[in-house]
Formats: structure tokens, C-alpha cells, sequence
């Protein structure tokens, strides 16, 4: 059986019961997960429902269910948990992050709060909200940034947007893994072949990069790395396995990078997939990475995996800023 359908999507599968039954055909929706040598489709209670393809009388994708805002919200906070830079405070319901000015998430504040205390941003007056926050981030040497995450809160009126990002995220099960012996070394630590890999955004990371990749709060970072026999890295990826406040354990990749030399070989989705399994033996239940809106190609490698879009979330700033 053929299909362009790729596993993890979610998908209505229509086949043919056995001759005797009170119906001649049925319908399951669920998690497309394999089509060869049979179609199985694991449904909403967890069971995988196998048919052989010469049962199938029909296969298609349907919309994924809608995502909650109580959902975004854990799955924010278990991302901020793994990625939280080197100094976090809460102020009414907004999560300031502090890095050194290393990447957008981990010197941003996020309206990550219970619903009904966040702080408005819309009185300027002193000792309000935004003006805490501007002070937090003054007292950093660094501008108020804001990351707003889908259905979470509103950018400020006449605030400047910017770096719009794609959370995907998949159930760890659904996800097309490396099988067997895992390729990837997994350390505590990154040393310095690793540093020296992984760019960000094109450029070599400056010192102070290191002290962020190596925060993590309540849970468990592994630094993967795939190298070739001569000891020359070919990949380096970065796992954090952080617990939702809905239970749900993820492991959160990031830091994925390919040797300039060794790109479009299936050496990306390799280590990608063996951080997953190295965050399912460390408990992870689900994987999440975020990409930028942009990035099309990196979106349809994760989507091939068995990633699908979860929300997005942007930037904003201050007019002047």
C-alpha cells in the first residue's frame, strides 16, 4: 500500500470487518503509525488498531485536535524549564529569563502565569507591571523582550514583532526512531569539539554561551554527538528532559547541528532521534523543538519524523528598542 501520508499524522482509517459482522465496514480515528506490512493506527484509548492493506477502503489526514491554551502553557514551562538561562524570577505571572543576551528565550519574559494573574503591560505607571519588568532587565543591561506564545497574551500595542517560531511536538511512541544500537554519545557536558560545532545562527558561540547550555532547572541535560571514525564531529545536539505541570515529561531538543560537509545525509534525523530515545530511558513521554517560521526545510525533517506543529510564539519590543 501507498500513501503520502507521513507516520505521526493524525489520520480516519475506513476498512472492511469480517464477513459475519453487524456492519460491513468501519471507521478509527487515530496516530497514523505504520502502513507496511500492515496499517496501524493507534487510537484515542491507546489501542493499535492493525489492518492488512487489502481491508483499507480508505486512509486520509484529518486536522490535528485543537491544541489548549492550558497546554501551550505546560508545554512553555517545561520548555523554560530546560532552557531557563542562568537567572529566572516570576513577576505577576510573566517568567523573566536572563542569559547573557545568548538566544531569544533565555532573556525573555513570558506571560507563562495561571490564568487571571498576569500583570497587564497596558499602564506605564511606575511600580506596574511593565515597568518591573523593564527594571529586571535594566538591572541586566539588557531591553525588555517579550515572548508571546499563541492564545497566551497579546503583543503590546505598537510593539515591534519579530522571529516568529513553530513549537512541534509529538507523543515520544508516535515518532519514527532509531531502532538497535544508538549511534549518538550522550555526555553531561559539551567540550569544546562540541562547542566548537554547534553555531548559533551562523556564528561561533562566545564563552559565556556555555554557562546557558548547561542550565537546566529540575531535570536532566544530555549533549549528543555523532562522529566519524577519524573523531570529527558530523553532528552535536543538545536534550533536556523537563516535567510539564500536567505530568507530561518531555524531552526537548535543541542546539541541532550538522557538519556543513555532512548536511542532507539523514545525519540530522539521526540524532534527533537518538536524543529522543535517550529522553525516553530518562522518562520523556513527549519531544518538542522549536523552529523558525522560515525554516521550511527543518520543519519537513521533523514532520517526516513524526513531529506536528503544536503553536507558535514571537518576539516583541519596544518601539525604539
Amino acid at each position: 500500500m501507498t500513501t503520502d501520508i507521513p507516520l505521526g499524522s493524525r489520520v480516519v482509517l475506513r476498512y472492511q470487518l469480517p464477513p459475519g459482522s453487524s456492519h460491513p465496514m468501519t471507521d478509527v480515528i487515530g496516530v497514523l503509525e505504520s502502513i507496511e506490512p500492515v496499517v496501524v493506527v493507534r487510537d484515542a484509548a491507546g489501542s493499535a488498531i492493525e489492518v492488512e492493506p487489502e481491508r483499507v477502503v480508505a486512509l486520509k489526514a484529518v486536522p490535528a485536535r485543537p491544541v489548549r491554551a492550558s497546554e501551550i502553557r505546560s508545554l512553555e514551562l517545561a520548555s523554560a524549564d530546560g532552557w531557563p538561562g542562568i537567572e529566572h524570577a516570576w513577576i505577576d505571572g510573566w517568567l523573566a529569563r536572563y542569559g547573557h543576551g545568548f538566544t531569544g528565550r533565555a532573556n525573555s519574559a513570558a506571560p507563562l502565569g495561571d490564568r487571571g494573574t498576569i500583570g497587564s503591560l497596558d499602564d506605564p505607571s511606575p511600580g506596574g507591571t511593565l515597568d518591573r519588568l523593564r527594571e529586571w532587565y535594566a538591572e541586566r543591561d539588557r531591553p525588555l523582550r517579550l515572548l508571546i506564545p499563541d492564545r497566551l497574551g497579546e503583543v503590546p500595542l505598537g510593539w515591534n514583532v519579530s522571529d516568529e517560531v513553530v513549537v512541534m511536538a509529538a507523543d515520544v511512541d508516535n515518532l519514527a526512531l532509531p531502532e538497535g544500537p544508538r549511534t549518538t554519545t550522550v555526555t553531561d557536558h559539551p567540550d569544546s569539539d562540541w562547542l566548537a560545532l554547534y553555531r548559533y545562527r551562523g556564528s561561533a558561540l562566545p564563552d559565556f554561551a556555555v554557562d546557558v547550555l548547561n542550565a537546566v532547572r529540575g531535570g536532566t541535560l544530555g549533549f549528543g554527538r555523532i562522529g566519524a571514525a577519524d573523531s570529527t564531529l558530523l553532528a552535536v545536539a543538545r536534550g533536556s528532559v523537563t516535567t510539564a505541570p500536567d505530568d507530561r515529561r518531555w524531552v526537548g531538543l535543541t542546539a541541532v547541528e550538522v557538519a556543513q560537509a555532512h548536511r542532507r545525509r539523514g545525519i540530522g534525523s539521526l540524532i534527533c532521534g537518538d536524543m529522543i530515545n535517550w529522553g525516553r530511558e530518562h522518562g520523556a513521554t513527549h519531544a518538542c523543538l522549536q523552529v523558525a517560521v522560515e525554516n521550511e526545510g527543518a520543519q519537513a525533517m521533523y514532520r517526516n519524523v513524526g513531529f506536528v506543529a503544536h503553536h507558535r510564539y514571537r518576539y516583541a519590543t519596544e518601539p525604539g528598542d
